[in-house]
Protein backbone atom coordinates (compact mmCIF):
# COMPACT_ATOMS: atom_id res chain seq x y z
CA UNK A 1 0.00 0.00 0.00
CA UNK A 2 1.01 2.94 -0.78
CA UNK A 3 -0.07 6.87 0.65
CA UNK A 4 0.59 10.14 0.08
CA UNK A 5 -0.93 13.60 1.00
CA UNK A 6 -2.33 15.79 -1.45
CA UNK A 7 -3.73 19.57 -0.91
CA UNK A 8 -5.86 20.85 -3.03
CA UNK A 9 -7.38 24.79 -3.71
CA UNK A 10 -5.39 27.90 -3.71
CA UNK A 11 -2.48 26.67 -2.43
CA UNK A 12 -1.91 23.95 -5.01
CA UNK A 13 -3.10 25.77 -8.07
CA UNK A 14 -0.26 28.52 -6.56
CA UNK A 15 2.26 26.20 -7.60
CA UNK A 16 2.91 25.05 -10.85
CA UNK A 17 3.55 21.31 -11.46
CA UNK A 18 3.36 20.44 -8.05
CA UNK A 19 3.80 16.49 -7.29
CA UNK A 20 3.37 14.06 -4.25
CA UNK A 21 4.37 10.64 -4.63
CA UNK A 22 4.99 7.46 -3.07
CA UNK A 23 7.70 5.07 -4.48
CA UNK A 24 8.66 1.66 -3.86
CA UNK A 25 10.25 -0.50 -6.67
CA UNK A 26 11.23 -3.56 -4.04
CA UNK A 27 8.48 -5.62 -2.56
CA UNK A 28 8.08 -8.70 -1.12
CA UNK A 29 8.49 -11.50 -3.16
CA UNK A 30 5.01 -12.90 -3.69
CA UNK A 31 3.53 -9.53 -4.98
CA UNK A 32 6.87 -8.18 -6.78
CA UNK A 33 7.01 -7.59 -10.44
CA UNK A 34 3.10 -8.94 -10.76
CA UNK A 35 -0.18 -7.70 -11.27
CA UNK A 36 -0.33 -6.65 -7.47
CA UNK A 37 2.83 -4.92 -7.71
CA UNK A 38 2.54 -1.34 -6.78
CA UNK A 39 5.62 1.02 -7.97
CA UNK A 40 4.22 4.23 -7.33
CA UNK A 41 1.30 6.30 -6.84
CA UNK A 42 1.17 10.04 -7.99
CA UNK A 43 -1.50 12.81 -7.47
CA UNK A 44 -1.19 16.44 -8.73
CA UNK A 45 -3.33 18.68 -10.57
CA UNK A 46 -3.98 18.52 -14.10
CA UNK A 47 -3.59 21.09 -16.86
CA UNK A 48 -7.08 21.90 -16.57
CA UNK A 49 -6.64 23.10 -12.75
CA UNK A 50 -10.14 22.23 -12.39
CA UNK A 51 -9.23 18.75 -11.79
CA UNK A 52 -6.87 16.18 -10.12
CA UNK A 53 -4.63 13.26 -11.53
CA UNK A 54 -4.57 10.50 -9.99
CA UNK A 55 -1.91 7.68 -11.02
CA UNK A 56 -1.35 4.27 -9.90
CA UNK A 57 2.12 1.96 -11.42
CA UNK A 58 2.59 -1.48 -11.39
CA UNK A 59 4.64 -4.49 -12.03
CA UNK A 60 8.13 -2.02 -12.38
CA UNK A 61 11.21 -2.63 -13.73
CA UNK A 62 10.01 -4.07 -17.08
CA UNK A 63 12.38 -4.45 -19.81
CA UNK A 64 11.64 -3.31 -23.26
CA UNK A 65 11.21 -6.89 -24.26
CA UNK A 66 9.05 -8.02 -21.02
CA UNK A 67 7.09 -4.67 -21.59
CA UNK A 68 4.42 -6.03 -24.54
CA UNK A 69 3.72 -9.32 -22.69
CA UNK A 70 2.80 -7.69 -19.39
CA UNK A 71 -1.05 -7.69 -18.67
CA UNK A 72 -3.40 -6.17 -16.06
CA UNK A 73 -4.50 -8.82 -14.38
CA UNK A 74 -8.46 -9.34 -14.75
CA UNK A 75 -8.69 -10.80 -10.78
CA UNK A 76 -7.13 -7.88 -9.51
CA UNK A 77 -9.37 -4.45 -8.65
CA UNK A 78 -7.07 -1.52 -8.18
CA UNK A 79 -7.99 1.07 -6.12
CA UNK A 80 -7.70 4.75 -5.13
CA UNK A 81 -8.42 5.67 -1.65
CA UNK A 82 -9.37 9.38 -1.00
CA UNK A 83 -9.56 10.32 3.09
CA UNK A 84 -11.04 13.97 2.82
CA UNK A 85 -11.35 14.65 6.55
CA UNK A 86 -7.83 13.52 8.31
CA UNK A 87 -8.87 10.63 10.11
CA UNK A 88 -7.26 8.24 7.49
CA UNK A 89 -10.15 6.40 6.66
CA UNK A 90 -11.33 6.22 3.23
CA UNK A 91 -14.44 8.36 2.56
CA UNK A 92 -13.89 8.08 -1.28
CA UNK A 93 -12.52 5.40 -3.58
CA UNK A 94 -11.75 5.51 -7.57
CA UNK A 95 -11.84 2.19 -8.45
CA UNK A 96 -9.96 0.20 -12.33
CA UNK A 97 -9.95 -3.62 -12.91
CA UNK A 98 -9.27 -5.01 -16.29
CA UNK A 99 -12.32 -6.91 -18.19
CA UNK A 100 -10.97 -8.13 -21.42
CA UNK A 101 -8.99 -5.20 -23.40
CA UNK A 102 -10.33 -2.61 -21.54
CA UNK A 103 -10.03 -0.75 -18.21
CA UNK A 104 -13.06 -0.25 -16.45
CA UNK A 105 -13.57 2.96 -13.57
CA UNK A 106 -15.69 3.18 -11.04
CA UNK A 107 -16.26 6.55 -8.70
CA UNK A 108 -15.44 8.73 -6.74
CA UNK A 109 -17.90 7.27 -4.47
CA UNK A 110 -18.24 6.05 -0.85
CA UNK A 111 -17.13 2.89 -0.51
CA UNK A 112 -19.35 -0.02 0.85
CA UNK A 113 -16.70 -0.93 3.48
CA UNK A 114 -13.61 0.53 4.52
CA UNK A 115 -10.16 -1.35 4.92
CA UNK A 116 -8.76 -4.09 3.57
CA UNK A 117 -12.10 -5.84 1.59
CA UNK A 118 -14.19 -3.70 -0.65
CA UNK A 119 -16.36 -4.42 -3.57
CA UNK A 120 -16.60 -3.25 -6.72
CA UNK A 121 -18.82 0.02 -7.15
CA UNK A 122 -20.79 -1.22 -10.01
CA UNK A 123 -23.77 1.33 -9.29
CA UNK A 124 -20.85 4.15 -9.73
CA UNK A 125 -19.60 3.68 -13.27
CA UNK A 126 -17.24 6.27 -14.40
CA UNK A 127 -15.99 5.25 -18.02
CA UNK A 128 -14.08 3.01 -19.42
CA UNK A 129 -10.73 3.03 -21.77
CA UNK A 130 -9.01 0.60 -24.02
CA UNK A 131 -5.78 -0.67 -22.83
CA UNK A 132 -2.91 0.82 -25.04
CA UNK A 133 -0.63 -1.41 -26.35
CA UNK A 134 3.44 -1.45 -26.13
CA UNK A 135 4.80 0.62 -29.13
CA UNK A 136 1.48 2.20 -30.14
CA UNK A 137 0.00 5.57 -29.65
CA UNK A 138 -2.17 6.19 -26.19
CA UNK A 139 -5.57 5.17 -25.91
CA UNK A 140 -7.31 8.08 -24.12
CA UNK A 141 -11.04 7.63 -23.09
CA UNK A 142 -13.54 10.23 -21.85
CA UNK A 143 -16.78 10.30 -19.73
CA UNK A 144 -18.63 12.30 -17.40
CA UNK A 145 -16.25 15.09 -17.53
CA UNK A 146 -13.32 12.79 -16.52
CA UNK A 147 -10.16 11.09 -18.65
CA UNK A 148 -8.65 7.62 -18.37
CA UNK A 149 -5.64 5.51 -19.66
CA UNK A 150 -4.57 2.17 -19.18
CA UNK A 151 -1.08 0.71 -20.58
CA UNK A 152 2.43 0.22 -20.30
CA UNK A 153 4.78 3.76 -19.85
CA UNK A 154 8.57 4.33 -19.48
CA UNK A 155 8.96 4.50 -15.04
CA UNK A 156 9.05 8.29 -14.28
CA UNK A 157 10.62 7.57 -10.89
CA UNK A 158 14.24 8.57 -10.78
CA UNK A 159 16.50 7.23 -8.11
CA UNK A 160 20.41 7.12 -7.97
CA UNK A 161 20.41 3.14 -6.13
CA UNK A 162 23.96 2.88 -6.37
CA UNK A 163 24.52 6.40 -4.49
CA UNK A 164 22.14 5.85 -1.91
CA UNK A 165 23.85 2.80 -0.88
CA UNK A 166 26.74 4.28 -0.80
CA UNK A 167 25.31 6.80 1.70
CA UNK A 168 23.99 3.59 3.42
CA UNK A 169 27.18 2.53 3.87
CA UNK A 170 29.16 5.93 4.97
CA UNK A 171 31.35 6.18 1.62
CA UNK A 172 29.33 9.28 0.60
CA UNK A 173 28.22 11.93 1.63
CA UNK A 174 25.04 13.21 -0.48
CA UNK A 175 23.90 12.16 -4.32
CA UNK A 176 25.53 13.22 -7.07
CA UNK A 177 23.76 16.30 -9.77
CA UNK A 178 23.75 14.91 -11.61
CA UNK A 179 22.77 11.07 -10.63
CA UNK A 180 22.37 7.97 -12.52
CA UNK A 181 18.60 7.09 -12.89
CA UNK A 182 19.01 3.04 -11.48
CA UNK A 183 15.39 2.52 -13.71
CA UNK A 184 16.24 4.28 -16.63
CA UNK A 185 15.16 1.93 -19.77
CA UNK A 186 12.37 0.14 -17.80
CA UNK A 187 8.65 0.15 -17.78
CA UNK A 188 5.65 0.06 -15.64
CA UNK A 189 1.58 -0.52 -16.34
CA UNK A 190 0.10 2.75 -15.21
CA UNK A 191 -3.67 3.34 -14.93
CA UNK A 192 -4.56 7.25 -14.39
CA UNK A 193 -7.47 8.91 -14.30
CA UNK A 194 -8.27 12.72 -14.27
CA UNK A 195 -11.39 13.92 -12.33
CA UNK A 196 -12.91 17.16 -11.47
CA UNK A 197 -12.26 18.80 -7.82
CA UNK A 198 -15.70 18.95 -7.79
CA UNK A 199 -16.04 15.29 -7.08
CA UNK A 200 -13.27 14.85 -4.58
CA UNK A 201 -15.75 17.29 -1.76
CA UNK A 202 -14.92 20.41 -0.80
CA UNK A 203 -12.33 19.89 1.65
CA UNK A 204 -8.87 21.89 1.10
CA UNK A 205 -6.45 18.88 2.14
CA UNK A 206 -6.91 15.16 0.89
CA UNK A 207 -5.30 12.04 2.09
CA UNK A 208 -4.53 9.54 -1.02
CA UNK A 209 -3.01 5.54 -1.05
CA UNK A 210 -3.26 3.22 -3.38
CA UNK A 211 -4.16 -0.83 -2.76
CA UNK A 212 -4.33 -3.45 -5.25
CA UNK A 213 -7.14 -6.34 -3.94
CA UNK A 214 -7.32 -9.84 -5.40
CA UNK A 215 -10.87 -11.51 -6.10
CA UNK A 216 -11.17 -14.00 -3.33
Amino acid sequence: MKKTKIVLGLSLVAISGLVFMAADHADAPAVTGNASDITDVYAFQGQDTNNMVFVVNTQGLLTPAATAGATFNENVLQEINIDTNGDNVEDLVIQAIRKNDKMYFFGPVAPGTTGVTSTVKTDAVAGNVEISKYGSAPIIGTSNGMKFFAGPRDDPFFFDLNQFKHILAGEASGFNNPGTDTFGGTNVLSTIIEVPKSLLGSSSTINVWAETKKKQ
